[in-house]
């Protein structure tokens, strides 16, 4: 998925001014933004003061949305570089191409991971003959500066390994958890991970006192270390924990997020993270005008633009706490 704000603003992420070294409880509230004509989502990374969790950089969450006689998720080709997207579904179905040349149909609990590295271009849309309901997340993983420029790459893996506990069922998505590990290619100490809690479910998830955490709640009632964490809604939860207390009343469907807090400072700009505003204009000028990020081929539609790039690179900011 796209970031289509057609005035994309400059974010400096990344280092360690923002993470928190001890556990705490921060519940980020959502921003509504459009996708389209029938999409919308809730932005929950970056956030106004959460810019990362670990590599997370990005965290969008839609529906569930009724998409019965409307075309659903409508996402023109469009541009990355210096990231990895992580496509994740509950329900529906994303049909995926890319300038590679894939063409894969995401379905519910399915890694859907493009690499971009140095760049590539996607598009993502509903198919003509789609389910009723669509619901799922969009994550971004910032690669570190010694990958960043790698070639670009898509992996679908239809199975993943799991972690189970009476009441849950952990899917691991990405990075290991209890001593499973994701076939997805991860480029830092990272874990993200779907969890299926059945009512009634109480449990504790061991965790990696190292790692920052989050969790995004996606559907049902749930408390996660004693705090309620409504669909939409994100809890940050800091570091320096060994075990996470997780609590159902009823069925519950959650993320958690997490990994070695990003040491690097990236810039974040549209649908790029570079390292400075000079290769930010420089990528956006290529997606305009050049060969770059190739082509996507077979999807119906054009390209979409790019927004002005403020003339302004921002500095850093922020202290551990």
């Amino acid at each position: 998925m796209s970031n289509l704000d057609r005035q994309a603003i400059l974010s400096v992420c990344g280092g360690r001014g923002f993470v928190v070294a001890e556990p705490v409880r921060e519940l980020l509230t959502p921003r509504h933004v459009r996708l389209g004509e029938s999409t919308e989502v809730r932005r929950l990374l970056p956030n106004l003061g959460r810019r990362m969790v670990g590599a997370w950089a990005f965290v969008d969450h839609y529906g569930p949305d009724d998409i019965a006689g409307e075309p659903g998720m409508q996402v023109p080709p469009h541009p990355h570089m210096g990231l990895q997207t992580v496509s994740w579904l509950h329900d529906g179905e994303v049909l995926h191409r890319d300038s590679l040349g894939s063409l894969r149909t995401i379905r519910p609990r399915e890694l859907g991971l493009m690499t971009s590295g140095r760049a590539i271009s996607h598009s993502e849309e509903s198919p003509k003959s789609h389910a009723r309901f669509l619901h799922g997340a969009q994550l971004w993983v910032a690669l570190p500066d010694a990958h960043r420029h790698v070639e670009p790459h898509f992996q679908h893996h239809t199975e993943l390994p799991t972690v189970t506990a009476p009441g849950l069922t952990a899917t691991l998505i990405l990075g290991e958890l209890d001593g499973a590990t994701s076939p997805g290619t991860a480029y830092t100490p990272i874990v993200g991970a779907d969890l299926a809690l059945s009512a009634g479910a109480e449990t504790r998830l061991p965790l990696d006192p190292d790692f920052e955490y989050a969790v995004l709640s996606m559907s049902g009632q749930a408390e996660v270390d004693g705090v309620p964490v409504l669909p939409g809604s994100m809890l940050y939860l800091g570091c320096g924990r060994t075990e996470l207390p997780l609590r159902a009343d009823t069925d519950a469907g959650l993320m958690l997020l997490g990994g070695e807090p990003f040491e690097e400072e990236i810039i974040m700009w549209w649908n790029f993270i570079g390292r400075s505003h000079e290769e930010i204009g420089a990528a956006r000028l290529d997606w305009m005008e050049g060969p770059r990020f190739g082509e996507v081929k077979g999807y119906d539609g054009s390209g979409l633009p790019a927004p002005a790039l403020p003339p302004v690179a921002l500095k850093p900011r922020g202290r551990v706490r």
